[in-house]
């Protein structure tokens, strides 16, 4: 047998035309820097948003890889079919009589060169493609990659490697088909369907069809053994495939060369082969609870709900303490894995507010969530503290007390009446379920909808206040976290005082643009000293609003408190309409009348002043967000009137609604357990993004990024930077390096 490798060896290395053949390999090369060239181009074209969701260029290899393929498919195919064309094959076969052997003699030789060859022309293809983007190859896209992707990324420098040895197989696949047709012209009308005309016959199939057929195309293979994407195929049974199809077409080769019983044995061989290197590698792949398991999904019973989302319920005790208890029934939604990549797991929207509905969020913000649904299926639920759930009152939860800034021990005392008995008229309607809304239980509801549906982790994604009970789960259940990003999270670690500085920074920003806006209704006047008199001038006699009682009248903590939202979320630039309105608002109030401001408080409040809603109460009373005792309401408010000159009182709004609330905190801030967590990422606006922030850096080795511009709920808003950053890092664990910011 070594003499007859060496023998073919010799005839490889001896034809002049296989040198030739090769160097037009380099027409790959010239392909992925061509196509790199034409990618750059209009990238440089593009608005900043149309950048983000520009399709990336990968490891590069892939624009020129059917071109490589044809190259050494040809290369195989004439291996043999130069033989029956010069007639020299009769000649072999009667050196050789055994042709099975005579076949398989000639793949050593050839796999080498191509092996070689192929190594070297993968590695120039990736860095020719590279060379061309230049450093708009580092550039995040939406869907979590970047433009280019250097051999440092996840998986690059396997798939190049992988790229070279799939040429390798191509031309032992050349080899076997060349053997099968015994002709050059006919080996080339082969290697073209299976090179080109399947895999583009298979880009023309709808989805997931067109993910599924593409995933099992040569030319996609690569990626997928590198575990780096290109389909939906497991690494093991993507090389498996890889290496059936070299199986298959050596086979079909082998049956046509031999002879009368010859034929029957090759054929069997080879089947059985085949059979064993594609089916072998799936079994192994084969994982229990891979996908959405337990859970019976269905139709959505809302049908204002997005079109592709799906349903379950799950039975939860209201008392976790009493898990054998009285149950109560939660709502899932899912948006399904598309299955354009291979499957990665399930990311779960973790809703703020509190009292949000995480599936009508889910269902509003779908777009979003569009690139991650390549490769996670995303679920979210109405959590138990939603406040339309039907078990207490709707209306008596979206009311609540006027909140007012005490002065006295015993105003404080009066304002623990009044908070008490706004509680006390929502929570007579089930004491037990109203006492256990806490952000702890709804961690521990998230738990049981992981095991429903029968993931081992879970990724996150944890808005605006639904940091708090992402943080209860974090301290829960440590092991069950494959991800976590906390987006304008709440930190119940920050100081409450220094956490509200971010708006001072804004109140400074609006001034501003007052100062160099001619639609400003202040232009021309020193905003700061006009606000902070009317402040002043308010807490001694309250501003009326034309046309409400005398008890709507607001106080200078009421103008605080109303004024904030505005001042944080101005709205789009340049216009920032809500500046506008605050603008006009104040100028109206200093000349006493408040109706600026009881106007858009009562469009979303129903209400002339802002209203400390019960619902929201009954979970950040729970969780420990109210003061000590009157003495650490006075150390606050001191603090609190010495760094936040404008905006003092914002601090105090939320912790005051607490006073005299009828259940014990159950759910207080603890330290995260760190070391048993991985690292984290936090994203938010100049607003909001010191909470998230304040977060991640206590898990070692998290990181943060900040849009440098307004916002709240980045990612569920469609912030095309934010959402680039975070399914870079929920797809491959990969995170921004310090500094990153969106602009």
């Amino acid at each position: 047998m070594i003499d007859v490798i060496a023998s073919e060896w010799m005839k490889l290395r001896s034809l002049r035309s296989n040198l030739y053949l090769l160097a037009c390999s380099v027409a790959a090369v010239l392909a992925c820097a061509g196509i790199a060239f034409m990618i750059g181009r209009g990238f440089d074209n593009q608005t900043m948003d149309e950048r983000m969701a520009f399709p990336g260029n990968g490891d590069g290899v892939g624009n020129g890889i059917a071109v490589a393929y044809f190259v050494f498919g040809v290369l195989g195919a004439l291996a043999i079919t130069s033989e029956y064309r010069t007639g020299m094959i009769r000649t072999s076969l009667a050196a050789v009589p055994r042709r099975s052997m005579f076949l398989l003699a000639k793949a050593p030789g050839l796999a080498a060169v191509a092996l070689v060859a192929g190594q070297v022309l993968a590695f120039a293809m990736h860095a020719a493609a590279m060379a061309v983007l230049g450093d708009r190859a580092g550039q995040v896209l939406r869907d979590g990659v970047t433009l280019g992707t250097p051999l440092s990324e996840p998986g690059v420098l396997a798939s190049v490697i992988v790229a070279g040895l799939s040429m390798a197989a191509v031309a032992l696949i050349g080899l076997g088909v060349g053997a099968a047709v015994r002709s050059t012209p006919g080996a080339l009308v082969v290697m073209t369907v299976i090179i080109v005309v399947l895999p583009t016959a298979a880009r023309t199939l709808p989805m997931p069809l067109r993910a599924q057929a593409g995933s099992f195309m040569i030319e996609s293979l690569p990626l997928q053994i590198a575990g780096a994407g290109g389909g939906v195929l497991p690494p093991v049974v993507a090389a498996g495939l890889l290496v059936a199809y070299v199986v298959a077409a050596l086979t079909a080769g082998a049956t046509v060369i031999s002879p009368g019983r010859g034929r029957v044995r090759a054929l069997a061989i080879g089947a059985a082969t085949t059979v064993l290197v594609s089916a072998a590698p799936a079994a192994v792949a084969a994982s229990p609870g891979a996908g959405p398991s337990a859970a019976a999904w269905a139709d959505c019973a809302d049908e204002n709900l997005h079109k592709e989302m799906r349903c379950t319920s799950i039975k939860v005790p209201v008392d976790w303490a009493e898990p054998a208890g009285r149950q109560i029934e939660l709502t899932v939604g899912l948006l399904p894995a598309t299955g354009a990549q291979r499957r990665t797991g399930t990311v779960f929207a973790i809703p703020g507010g509190p009292g949000g509905s995480g599936v009508a969020d889910l269902s509003r913000s779908a777009g979003s969530f569009a690139e991650l649904r390549d490769r996670f299926d995303v679920v979210s639920v109405e959590p138990r503290n939603t406040v339309d759930k039907g078990v207490l009152p709707y209306d008596c939860l979206i009311t609540g007390p006027w909140i007012t800034r005490p002065d006295t021990r015993e105003e404080y005392a009066e304002l623990g009446r009044r908070n008490r008995a706004a509680a006390e008229r929502c929570r007579a309607a089930d004491p037990e379920f109203f006492d256990h809304l806490d952000s702890a239980s709804v961690a521990r509801d998230m738990e049981a909808i992981r095991v429903a549906l029968g993931e081992e982790k879970l990724s996150f994604i944890a808005t605006s206040y639904g940091g708090v009970p992402g943080i209860a789960y974090s301290r829960l259940f440590p092991g069950r976290v494959r991800a976590m990003v906390f987006d304008g999270s709440v930190s119940p670690y920050l100081d409450r005082v220094r956490g509200r500085l971010p708006h001072e920074e804004s109140f400074t920003r609006f001034a501003a643009w007052c100062a160099a806006s001619t639609t400003c209704a202040l232009h021309g006047q020193d905003v700061g000293e006009v606000w902070r008199a009317l402040v002043a001038r308010a807490d001694r006699v309250p501003v009326p609003v034309k046309g409400e009682p005398p008890r709507a009248a607001y106080s200078g903590f009421d103008l605080q408190v109303a004024a904030a939202p505005s001042i944080v979320s101005p709205g789009p630039e340049p216009e920032f309409p809500r500046w506008v309105e605050l603008a006009d608002a104040i100028k109206r109030a200093a000349g006493g009348d408040a109706s600026g401001f009881a106007d858009y408080v009562r469009r979303s409040t129903e209400s002339p002043k802002v209203p400390a809603f019960t619902g929201m109460n009954m979970t950040h009373c729970l969780d420990g967000l109210g003061f000590r005792d009157y003495e650490e309401y006075q150390e606050m408010r001191r603090e609190g009137e010495r760094l936040l000159p404008n905006l003092a009182g914002n601090e105090l709004w939320r912790p005051l609604a607490c006073v005299g609330w009828p259940a014990p905190a159950t759910n207080r801030s603890a330290p995260l357990p760190a070391g048993e967590l991985p690292p984290y990422l936090g994203v938010g606006s100049l607003t909001d993004f010191d909470g998230s922030a304040d977060i991640v850096r206590r898990v070692p080795g998290s990181a943060a990024v900040q849009r440098q511009g307004y916002g709240h709920g980045l990612y569920k808003s469609g912030d095309s930077c934010v959402i680039a950053h975070v399914n870079r890092y929920l797809i491959s664990l990969r995170l921004p390096a310090p500094g990153t910011v969106c602009g």
